[in-house]
């Protein structure tokens, strides 16, 4: 798996931050508060794919460009940036050696933080 880091995604869940749109969890709430598949669809057939890529941190640009499996790593819920979608992302992107992904988070996590 090819996945890059999406830097438009870094600069939307960091906009999203600074405007307070974010919800305060733990680590184990992402299982709870990550968005569904229906709601996934829902948000695709509204914005499109351009704000659907702004959600997730990675990109695997072998996928085929108009697919769900092209993005990974998601910050939030298409409404907030969740922390607990941060922590477990950090955790899982340098488990599997996407480095610059969990970098990252950690760096919007340290953001998250800062602002409580």
């Amino acid at each position: 798996m090819t996945v890059r880091l999406n830097r438009k995604a870094v600069e939307h869940a960091e906009r999203l931050i600074e405007r307070g749109r974010v919800v305060r969890d733990e680590r184990d709430d992402w299982s709870e508060h990550a968005a569904s598949t229906e709601e996934e669809n829902r948000f695709l057939e509204r914005e499109g794919w351009e704000a659907f890529s702004e959600w997730h941190l990675g990109v695997d640009r072998e996928k085929s460009e108009d697919t769900k499996g092209r993005f990974t790593f998601p910050v939030g819920d298409y409404a907030q940036v969740h922390r607990c979608a941060i922590i477990s992302m950090e955790s899982r992107a340098a488990q599997y050696d996407h480095d610059d992904i969990a970098k990252a988070a950690k760096r919007l996590l340290e953001r998250i933080d800062a602002r409580e």
